[in-house]
Order: structure tokens, then sequence, then C-alpha cells
């Protein structure tokens, strides 16, 4: 584990190479087509939910790499039943990112492809005040364009397929077999370059 933080501090050391820049982008979106193995007593997980979140990305001329944070309050509720107090799933996800080459998308959309690997905490207050709470290994998959209206400032629009990865029949929460959820993520974002 130091290894791999010693090897990533190092990595963020390096020169960037010219033609590679910082993006940060801040995105307001919406999640669908949920299902779980968690006790999901509003059947909410499948339905249209928030996510608010932010994502930071190096991209050179084709490759670049992502940290990406996404939260989804109430992703559990429907606010018809008011069987659950609060819910969340929260996903933390570090990602490898392909590119339209930017010579080629100057004056255009820059559409890419994403995936990677991460970590979803998934969080479930119900009215008996029996909390689920768990963190499980996920995985991510996607795509989107980002396109600059000035030097510095652009929009961005990315979805996205989040899912957990099944292991051990692991029951620290409340949940039908092993823990497991999946869901896809479209979002907006105010894209800055730096």
């Amino acid at each position: 584990m130091r290894l791999r933080a010693l090897s990533f501090v190092l990595l963020l050391l390096v020169p960037a190479p010219v033609g590679a820049e910082w993006h940060v982008r801040p995105f307001l979106g919406l999640t669908w087509g949920g299902s779980t193995t968690f006790v999901d007593f509003e059947q909410a997980a499948g339905t249209w939910n928030p996510a608010v979140g932010a994502s930071g990305v190096w991209l050179g001329e084709v490759v670049g790499i992502e940290a990406d944070v996404g939260h989804m309050p109430g992703f559990f509720q429907t606010g018809d039943r008011n069987l659950v107090q609060k819910s969340r799933v929260t996903t933390f996800t570090g990602n490898l990112v392909l590119a339209l080459p930017r010579r080629l998308s100057e004056y255009t959309l820059r559409p890419y492809f994403v995936g990677g690997a991460g970590a979803m905490r998934v969080r479930i207050d119900d009215q008996g005040e029996l909390p689920a709470a768990s963190t499980v290994t996920a995985l991510d998959i996607g795509g989107g364009v980002t396109g600059f209206l000035t030097d510095r400032v652009g929009l961005n629009w990315d979805v996205r397929r989040f899912w957990s990865v099944a292991g051990k029949d692991r029951r620290q929460g409340l949940s039908f077999g092993p823990e497991q959820l999946s869901f896809w993520r479209a979002s907006m974002a105010l894209a800055l370059r730096y």
C-alpha cells in the first residue's frame, strides 16, 4: 500500500508533457436503472435519483487519469412511503481516460471513454432505526464529451455505469445475499481547465 502511495506521489511530481492539461469538473446529474441486493424498502434504487459530485482529470494528448467522487442522497427513498429516514450512496473511483487527440478536436467537442475502479459507500437508515452501512469495491465505465467556451471554461456531459464487485458473502448491512449495487449516472459539469 505504501509503495502505491509513493508511486502516485512520484507520478504527480513528474513534469507534464507539453499539451497536457488539468480539468476540474463539478457536476450535477441523475441516476437510474439501479438494481441491488440491499433491502430496498421503497423500491427506489431503480428510479431517478439526484447526483452531485466532482472529478479532477489530468489529460494528455490521448491518455489521462481521473479521480471522481459522486454523492447520491436519498438513493433508497421515493418520498411516497416514508419507510426510509435517510439514505445515500457515495462513489470514489480512479479512472483511465482515453480521449480523441486534442489536435483533432481543438475547436469542437472532445469525446472520451473512461473506466476504472474504486469504492462505493452505501448507507440506509430506516424508520425502525436499523442502520445499514457498507463499503464495497466498485467498477465504472462510460464516456462523454467536453467542449470549451473559452480557453479556461467549458461544459462536460458524461454517462457511466457503476457496479459493485461480487466478493465473498459479505452481509454487514441489510441485504439478500452478497451486497451488490449497480446503477447508471448521467451528469453535466462545468469544466475548468488549468
